[in-house]
């Protein structure tokens, strides 16, 4: 049995220890806020068995073997380096910091205490994103020249103090949630040659929306974020010989659409998840613990810092448009 403790219990928290209970190798340990009172509710209504009133209780506490980070971005380094530092296991939320600067020292901190540590992008380990890596492995649509993903929602009626629009705490839509198209070009492309960028800002300085070419030897990929407006959420990758498309809310997706290039049948394939999702990562934690590894290969401490550093590209391309455009 695993005994994990959950740090931050906002909305995130919430959908993650849901799934936790789907896992029978987990157990829900502790939990913790600057509240304690918000700490007694969560664990009430998730039976936790230990509610902290501060972050640094939980991390003195033996038995909690893994720590979730589910904290604002802006306290992501912080507190998974103090966990480490404490010999725990963390799977942090994504981004992992604030820009690479960030996540090279939460990775060199992993490294110096020898506990494993991952970024919680789930969507790595969603089943249709592994089917869809898969058979482009297997050459099925040939290969990528274009790829499209998009994540889209409307905010702007949020508390401009929230952890999603106030600077601050690391709010913008790139960091929140441009992070996925900008993953899916990663995974399925890799590094790409050259990024084009153009971003909206409010008054406040919070990143509202951005846009984003990645330049490939032979392909391009087209990416967007935004809190202005909901958008399709729909992911399409083109190869020579086929299209696949990964159905909406595509980086929680339930499956995929292939369409070949001399085939008029479009095959649907349908692969639900077990709860919401978050499932396939907490197994993706408990197989690198079983096999004592202090990174699961399927996502890497050099994916993250290649990640982070394609966030910080795109930042600065956006700042040179908008320097031009003034």
């Amino acid at each position: 049995m695993t005994y994990w403790g959950i740090i931050g219990l906002g909305s995130i928290a919430h959908h993650f220890v849901k799934d936790l209970a789907l896992v029978p190798e987990a157990k829900l340990y502790g939990v913790a806020s600057r509240s304690l009172e918000k700490a007694n509710n969560f664990a009430r209504e998730y039976l936790a068995e230990k509610a902290f009133g501060s972050y640094e209780e939980l991390l003195k506490d033996p038995l909690v073997s893994v720590v979730y980070i589910a904290t604002p971005h802006s306290s992501h380094r912080e507190w998974a380096i103090k966990a480490m530092k404490e010999g725990k296991h963390v799977l942090c939320e994504k981004p992992l910091g604030l820009d690479s600067r960030e996540v090279k020292e939460m990775i060199s901190q992993a490294k110096s205490s020898g506990v494993f540590f991952m970024e919680a992008l789930w969507t790595r380990f969603n089943p249709s994103i592994e089917a869809v890596v898969n058979r482009i492995n297997t050459n099925e649509i040939g290969t990528i020249q274009y790829l499209q993903a998009d994540f889209g929602f409307y905010a702007m009626d949020r508390d401009p103090q929230s952890r999603v629009l106030n600077p601050a705490l690391g709010g913008g839509s790139l960091l929140d949630i441009g992070i996925y198209p900008i993953f899916l070009s990663y995974l399925l492309l890799g590094i790409p040659e050259s990024i084009m960028a153009t971003s909206n800002f409010n008054e406040t300085g919070t990143e509202l929306q951005t846009a984003m070419i990645f330049n490939y030897k032979k392909a391009k990929a087209v990416l967007y974020s935004g809190f202005t407006a909901k958008s399709s959420m729909v992911a399409q990758i083109s190869g020579r010989e086929g299209l696949i498309t990964i159905d909406s809310r595509w980086h929680e997706s339930q499956g995929f659409k292939v369409e070949k290039e001399n085939d008029n049948d479009i095959e649907s394939v349908s692969l639900p998840t077990l709860g919401r999702g978050y499932t396939y990562e907490i197994k993706a934690v408990h197989e690198a613990l079983l096999q004592d590894w202090t990174e699961h290969p399927k996502w890497t401490h050099q994916d993250s810092l290649n990640l982070s550093e394609l966030l910080d590209a795109v930042q600065s391309a956006a700042k040179k448009t908008i320097n031009r455009a003034i």
